[in-house]
């Protein structure tokens, strides 16, 4: 069902946790797979996102994307990470199952949500 590469980041994940002083949370579920992601963010005074941990509910292809989405963001200003869309997300993990595509669309609404916590809070 899963290729090698999203197994890998399912049994490896990175930047698991959450930041407690964070600066900007996003949380995202999707009712009808059950799947609650949430992508905390360190951002620096000039809009860059310096740290991003995330704590994931759900299967493998929804860890995988959370930890590919966490490593996409760092070192970029919150703009560019605005623009990673969730076929970025696919894309690096070399495909996802059509059924699993819901995993990737919740990480980039998590890093929207997460940026547009931040820039409520400024």
């Amino acid at each position: 069902m899963y290729n090698e590469k999203v197994m890998q980041e399912f049994a490896a994940p990175q930047n698991v946790g959450f930041i407690e002083d964070a600066d900007g949370v996003g949380k995202v579920g999707n009712a009808s797979c059950g799947d609650i992601m949430e992508i905390s963010m360190k951002i620096d005074d000039s809009g860059i996102i310096t740290d991003a941990k995330f704590r994931t509910f759900g299967c493998a292809a929804a860890i995988a994307t959370s930890s590919v989405a966490t490593r996409m963001v760092i070192g970029k200003h919150i703009d560019d990470a605005l623009s990673i869309k969730n076929s970025d997300v696919v894309e690096t993990l070399e495909g996802l199952p059509p059924q699993k595509i819901h995993c990737s669309v919740l990480a980039e609404e998590a890093i929207k949500e997460a940026i547009a916590d931040y820039k409520a809070k400024k």
